[in-house]
C-alpha cells in the first residue's frame, strides 16, 4: 500500500514537472523548422505524459469548481461556447454541399463542361475570361464531385458536439426517460466520466498516428518510443497524402484525418463540459437546470398573431 502511494505521489510529482517543462521551454516541440522538435511533438500528442497532464489539469479544476461553482459554470460556459460557435460555423457546409451539388449538375447538363474553374472570371464555376487562367483552381468534375464527401464530413465531425449541446442526437429512452430527475443526473454524471471521456480518448490516441502517417515519412506509430522518432527525424520529411480513389478524383483525403482529430477534440471537451453541467444541476436543484444554456431556438413568423374562436365557431 505504501508503495502504491510512493508511486502515486511521485507520478502525480512528474507530471506537475513536465507541464512546467513544456510551459517553460517551447521550442523544443513547437519549432518545427527543428525536426527533432517536431517529432517531439508528435510522440507526446498521443502518449501516457500528455493525458496524465490532461487528466492532472481536469481533477485540479474539477477541485476548484467544487470549491466555487461559479469556476465550474465559467468552465461550461466556456466550452459549450467553443463547441456551439464551431458548429454553428461548420453547419454552413451542409449549404456548401447543396450549392455545389447543383452547379456540378448545372454545368454538366447545360455546358457538358468537364473542368470546375473557381476564381475571378469564373462565376458559378464557368470560366469567362480565359486570360484569368492562372488565377484559377481547376480541377476535374469528378474532383468537385468527390469532394462533397468532405462537407459531409465537416458538419458531422465539427458539430457533433454542437449538436449533443442543442439535444439534437437521437435518443433511445428505455430507462432513461422514466427515472427521477436525480438519477438522471447520476447516470450523466458516471456516463461522461466512464464513456464519453475514455472512448474520445482512445479515438483521440489512434487518430492522432493516423493523420501523422499520412502528413509524413517515415511512417510513425504509437508503439514508437520518443527515441526512435528521434532516430527518424533524420530522414523524416512532409509526404502530404494525395492520392485519390479515382484518376481525376479528390486528392485530399488527409483532411478526413485531421477532422477525425477535431471531432475527438472537440467531443472530449464537450464530455468535461456535460460532466461538470450535470453535477451542478444535481447540486443546485431544478431551478439550475440548463442554466446558461446557449439553445438555439425557431422565432414564429408572426410572433403577435393570436387566433380567436367565437362561441359559434366549431372546430373540425
Amino acid at each position: 500500500m505504501i508503495d502504491l502511494i510512493v508511486a502515486f505521489v511521485s507520478g502525480v510529482g512528474q507530471t506537475f514537472y513536465n507541464i512546467g517543462y513544456a510551459i517553460s521551454h517551447p521550442q523544443l516541440w513547437l519549432d518545427w523548422s527543428d525536426k527533432q522538435a517536431m517529432m517531439r511533438f508528435i510522440y507526446y500528442g498521443g502518449s501516457f505524459e500528455f493525458f496524465s497532464a490532461v487528466i492532472l489539469l481536469f481533477f485540479i479544476l474539477t477541485c476548484i469548481g467544487l470549491w466555487r461553482r461559479s469556476v465550474m459554470w465559467w468552465a461550461v460556459r466556456i466550452l459549450e461556447y467553443i463547441s456551439n460557435n464551431i458548429g454553428r460555423v461548420a453547419a454552413w457546409a451542409g449549404l456548401a454541399m447543396v450549392l455545389q451539388q447543383i452547379i456540378i449538375v448545372f454545368l454538366q447538363r447545360i455546358f457538358r463542361v468537364s473542368v470546375i474553374s473557381v476564381g475571378p472570371g469564373a462565376p458559378l464555376g464557368y470560366e469567362l475570361i480565359p486570360e484569368w487562367t492562372f488565377l484559377l483552381f481547376s480541377r476535374d468534375l469528378a474532383w468537385w464531385a468527390e469532394e462533397l464527401k468532405l462537407f459531409n464530413a465537416i458538419v458531422v465531425c465539427l458539430c457533433c458536439s454542437y449538436t449533443f449541446i442543442q439535444g439534437g442526437h437521437v435518443r433511445v429512452d428505455l430507462f432513461y426517460a422514466g427515472i427521477a430527475r436525480r438519477k438522471k443526473k447520476i447516470i450523466d454524471i458516471l456516463g461522461s466520466l466512464f464513456f464519453m471521456i475514455p472512448s474520445m480518448s482512445l479515438i483521440w490516441l489512434y487518430a492522432w498516428f493516423f493523420m501523422w502517417r499520412h502528413l509524413i515519412t517515415p511512417k510513425v506509430s504509437a508503439s514508437d518510443t520518443l527515441e526512435a522518432l528521434l532516430r527518424k527525424s533524420r530522414i523524416m520529411k512532409w509526404n502530404v497524402e494525395t492520392i485519390g480513389f479515382s484518376p481525376s478524383g479528390f486528392d485530399a483525403y488527409f483532411l478526413f484525418k485531421v477532422l477525425l482529430l477535431l471531432f475527438a477534440g472537440l467531443m472530449f471537451l464537450q464530455a468535461i463540459a456535460f460532466f461538470y453541467r450535470s453535477l451542478l444541476e444535481l447540486r443546485e436543484g431544478e431551478e439550475s437546470d440548463n442554466k446558461f444554456m446557449d439553445k438555439d431556438q425557431l422565432q414564429n413568423e408572426i410572433p403577435d398573431a393570436h387566433i380567436s374562436i367565437s362561441e359559434g365557431d366549431q372546430v373540425r
